[in-house]
């Protein structure tokens, strides 16, 4: 029996080494990108956009090789007020009707410590592209009771000044701060 279970376990490590891509994407019921910018200096406004398509692919079981990509749709963004939920998708800040989408695709994935990683990649919004690095932790894999699939979590964030991207540009730091926090939380499934 030892060895009938020592003969499946190298099998399947030969089978994951020889370079075998496994595709992750986004469970949209299990995925939020939102940011947070303070406002006139002494509150935070926290929005979100409600959708997204993103997926992860490695070859390494633990994402150390990982390219991950992500696309979220800016008309659709939120938070929780219709009329600054106007605002945020016209001229003055996203302009979603010239740039409908952002997006981000990684560059590099290091591990940092356990769990953890330091995400870089090139973000562009506002039909501005830049390198960003972003903080990652990996929660997972666990197999899902739902869906009986491999799934894992992402929990992402980072800081992106909104000025290098041409968003708010008429909007002093006093009104908007040039610094926004970004956050990513999302469950990812392994496609067959």
């Amino acid at each position: 029996m030892k060895k009938l279970v020592l003969a499946a376990v190298l099998g399947l490590a030969s089978h994951v080494s020889m370079g075998q891509a496994a595709t992750w994407k986004v469970d949209n019921n299990h995925a939020k990108v939102g940011f947070t910018a303070t406002h006139l200096m002494i509150s935070d406004v926290d929005g979100y956009f409600k959708n997204v398509t993103a997926s992860i692919v490695t070859d390494k079981p633990d994402f150390t090789d990982a390219k991950a990509e992500f696309t979220a749709d800016v008309s659709n963004v939120s938070t929780g007020i219709e009329q600054r939920d106007n605002h945020l998708k016209s001229p003055d800040f996203f302009d979603a009707a010239q740039f409908p989408t952002l997006s981000f695709k990684s560059t590099s994935f290091t591990k940092t410590g356990t769990n953890r990683y330091e995400v870089k990649g090139d973000l562009t919004m506002h039909g501005v592209t830049k390198p960003v690095t972003l903080q990652a932790e990996v929660r997972g894999p666990i197999e899902s009771p739902m869906g009986k699939k491999p799934t894992v979590g992402f929990r992402v964030s980072g800081t992106v000044n909104r000025l290098d991207f041409g968003i708010g540009a008429k909007f002093p730091e006093t009104a908007v701060a040039n610094e926004i926090v970004l956050r990513i939380n999302a469950e990812f499934v392994k496609q067959p």
